[in-house]
């Protein structure tokens, strides 16, 4: 513990600039947006399906913005990206606040879309992995810190502010706090990185005692038999934040009293992303990658048949549970096995893959309710999934490990 506490007062700055963008991409992230879908869909009449397809559409176009000009961040400093991210993320709530065309819908939430989850997340990862080796496994916790923070807060206290104020006006409330951190992030990354993150940078090297390319780590086996989980677990997570109050609805629960459990999910992340966090800085990615889809798994079993609340309070542990290895192993793990020079544009490519299945969850999910197979039968469909892209996994990630230098 003491190890762990002199570590959070070294590096304090350069953390607490990790965790802040990690917190402000919440504004573009499903579990914010979706608390709005009611209000959207009736705003520009929209079903279950058109809904899910705008957002499809917009999340999509994120997918591929990220990928073009995720590999800036190994160019620029993080301040400065952060500061043109988070005066986009504003100015599109800000537009979003007083569109009134279903038009520009797909528009702004490409906007929400890109610069919060996209662009804020991966500025994020993409800074704790480069600038720690180490300790990159604590550094991707305590960075994951502010996206957990911001799940237990975001989606209760929404709705609660729903009943007093109107929902444009929040979407305002966003924009000022996106503004407001400008300048806190340039105060904590006065200098942008610990002299320890200077060092250690050049040395990260992955499989083969080099550095991989983003063409190189295409090819690789790992990264393909990855593909599939990296995913499946945004876009159904998604699936499963997104279509909550239609969930709700089936179930015959209070929205706001199903809400109210989602704070119990995030104590789970929190202690399943630091326990991962020492998990990763004792053994590395390496056995932790196969297992870190079984808890989302047998989450997605009880959501499937859940008959109470306090029934389904498991299931949303249980992906707090697995959303702790999400949060930490993907980017600990292309820093593990492909070295740290050109993280930015991997970790891009990873964060497009990412963004777009979250692209495809929420409108694979809504079409499908526009067909009658409702969200019971298809999370039974994901349980399977995950486990088998688990099992997929394994054997792959054995002959990587075997491929590291001796002193990873």
């Amino acid at each position: 513990m003491s190890s762990y506490l002199r570590f959070l007062k070294e590096n304090a700055p350069w953390l607490a600039a990790g965790a802040l963008l990690s917190f402000l991409s919440s504004f573009g992230q499903t579990f914010f947006i979706s608390v709005f879908s009611e209000e959207i869909r009736a705003a520009f009449g929209l079903s279950h399906g058109g809904w899910g397809l705008t957002y499809t559409v917009g999340t999509m176009t994120s997918a591929a913005l990220v990928l073009w000009l995720g590999g800036l961040a190994d160019v620029y400093r993080v301040r400065v990206m952060g500061t043109v991210v988070l005066t986009g993320l504003a100015l599109t709530l800000l537009a979003m606040s007083v569109n009134g065309s279903a038009l520009l819908l797909p528009a702004l939430i490409l906007g929400l879309r890109f610069f919060g989850q996209g662009m804020s997340s991966h500025l994020s990862f993409v800074a704790m992995a480069r600038w720690f080796v180490a300790t990159r496994g604590k550094a991707l916790a305590v960075a994951t810190g502010g996206f957990a923070l911001a799940e237990a807060i975001m989606p209760l206290g929404v709705v609660a502010l729903k009943r007093v104020m109107d929902w444009r006006m929040i979407l305002v409330l966003g924009a000022v706090v996106c503004l407001a951190a400008i300048p806190l992030l340039w105060a904590l990354l006065r200098r942008e990185r610990t002299p320890q993150g200077d060092a250690e940078t050049s040395a990260s090297v992955g499989m083969g005692g080099r550095h991989w390319t983003r063409m190189e780590v295409l090819r690789s086996p790992l990264f393909l038999a990855l593909i599939p989980a990296l995913t499946a677990f945004p876009a159904f997570s998604t699936a499963f934040w997104f279509h909550q109050m239609h969930f709700a609805e089936l179930k015959g629960w209070v929205h706001l009293n199903f809400v109210a459990t989602f704070p119990i999910g995030t104590a789970c992340f929190l202690g399943s992303t630091v326990a991962y966090g020492w998990a990763i800085d004792r053994w590395g990615t390496a056995p932790l990658l196969p297992l870190y889809l079984l808890p989302l798994a047998g989450a997605f079993l009880i959501h499937a048949i859940s008959p109470t609340i306090p029934f389904e309070i498991l299931g949303i542990m249980l992906m707090g549970v697995a959303g702790g290895g999400q949060a930490t192993l993907p980017a600990a793990c292309w820093a593990e096995f492909f070295g740290t020079r050109h993280i930015g544009s991997i970790k891009a490519l990873v964060a497009a893959i990412m963004v777009l299945g979250s692209a495809l969850g929420p409108g694979i999910a809504g079409v499908l309710i526009d067909a009658g197979i409702d969200l019971p039968a298809q999370y039974l469909f994901y349980a399977a999934l995950f486990l088998g892209c688990s099992a997929m996994i394994a054997p792959v990630v054995r002959r990587a490990k075997a491929a590291l230098p001796a002193a990873a």
